[in-house]
């Protein structure tokens, strides 16, 4: 077992995609980084794995788009299915890779640009004069204290460590999803594009299917708004069965129920928990940052979080290579650049009454069929230069019948 540094100019608590993308931009700057995760490198994560525009762009920024691409499952369309079974094809630049291999190739790019990476779990920061000045970490059965000069917490949408940090407002999740893995090579170009199924059979949710590399599939389930607010933070699960939800869209969805059929289950069904519209936890405070889904960084919508997790984190990143020596200035450069996406988060949070009500799928995909400018829009959704909310508003639905 190598010896613990014990201190750093940067502690990263978290090497999913939001900690390695802070990590590899700091390191890059010269800036001495130490990564932290509980699991070790090429852990597995629950998710849909799909990489959509801005995951590509932020892979872009990191210098990694073409090492991902080699590994990935590129991808043509988002296919939208409605509960008529009417489908519209959105196109994009989207691909599949399943999470264990993009986290580890995340985090060996942070590693090849200078970053050093230790297995520790968190369990508390330190703390001096009001400020965090480095954290406690368990690494095995030893207790260790690193000092930094400032902490970034990318630790996810499980909220222990937030509530060790005293960061967490919102300890109940914003949304839950279900996924498995399913091998069947009989399958590939049958399903094509990045299905997602909007159904009353897995209402207030959706259902999807994304082809992921060497025949393999990425089938799941996910519902957002899944709690109930009880103020203070807490929150009461809603009557939310994940599994029969999932066992619903099989049933449902033909292409779903051959893909169970002909083909075979890898491992078993794992569900996760999301975080949601940038809310739930502080985002920083004097030595520390909140960055990735701890932070919320998953659109309410689609479930959609690689690439704001990335791009969350070269926020952090880009706040403290400017500011690094300056606590206030880092602190209100990082929350200014949170403040300025949230209303997009927002506007996703309003398109997600498409999730309570699928009959607005079946509207949108019935007028999109008839409308370029439409088609247009929703792919301007999929690239985040189109409004999502003004879809589903009164407004964008009296428009789609006189368009």
């Amino acid at each position: 077992m190598t010896a613990f540094p014990s201190d750093t100019d940067v502690l990263i608590i978290g090497a999913g995609p939001a900690g390695s993308a802070c990590a590899r931009l700091l390191a890059r700057s010269g800036v001495n980084v130490l990564l932290v995760d509980q699991h070790p490198p090429g852990r597995d994560k629950i998710c849909g794995d799909g990489l959509i525009p801005d995951a590509h762009r932020a892979l872009a920024r990191l210098g990694l788009l073409d090492d991902v691409m080699r590994r990935a499952q590129a991808v043509a369309h988002v296919g939208c299915i409605g509960p008529r079974g009417g489908r519209i094809d959105v196109p994009g630049s989207l691909a599949v890779l399943p999470r264990k291999e993009l986290d580890a190739l995340l985090l060996q790019a942070a590693q090849d640009a200078g970053a050093r990476f230790e297995q520790a779990r968190f369990e508390a920061p330190l703390e001096a004069d009001g400020r965090v000045v480095g954290a406690r970490l368990k690494r095995g059965d030893e207790i260790v204290e690193v000092k930094a000069r400032w902490v970034v917490l990318a630790t996810g949408a499980v909220p222990k460590a937030l509530t060790a940090a005293g960061m967490c407002e919102r300890h109940t999740p914003s949304g839950v999803a279900l996924r498995g893995y399913v091998k069947a090579p009989q399958m590939v170009g049958k399903i094509k594009a990045l299905e997602v199924v909007w159904d009353k059979s897995v209402r207030p949710g959706y259902g999807w299917i994304f082809p992921a590399p060497d025949g393999h599939f990425n089938i799941g389930v996910g519902v957002t708004d899944s709690h109930k607010d009880l103020g203070g933070g807490k929150g009461q699960k809603k009557d939310v069965n994940l599994r029969a939800i999932f066992d619903a869209f099989v049933a449902k969805y033909a292409p779903a129920a051959e893909l169970m059929r002909v083909g075979e289950l890898v491992g078993e069904l794992k569900g996760a928990p999301l975080r949601c519209t940038l809310t739930g936890a502080t985002w920083t405070r004097p030595g520390l940052l909140v960055t990735g889904e701890a932070a919320g960084s998953t659109y309410s919508f689609t479930g959609e979080g690689i690439g704001k997790a990335m791009e969350t984190g070269m926020l952090a990143a880009d706040a403290l290579i400017r500011h690094r020596d300056d606590d206030a200035a880092a602190r209100a450069a990082y929350e200014a650049s949170l403040t300025a996406l949230k209303p997009k988060f927002d506007l996703y949070e309003r398109a997600n009454r498409v999730n309570a009500h699928p009959w607005l799928a079946d509207l949108l995909i019935w007028r999109a069929k008839k409308s370029s400018r439409l088609l247009a829009r929703m792919g301007g959704v999929l690239n985040e230069t189109s409004n999502p909310g003004n879809l589903v508003s009164l407004k964008g639905i009296s428009r789609l019948f006189f368009e």
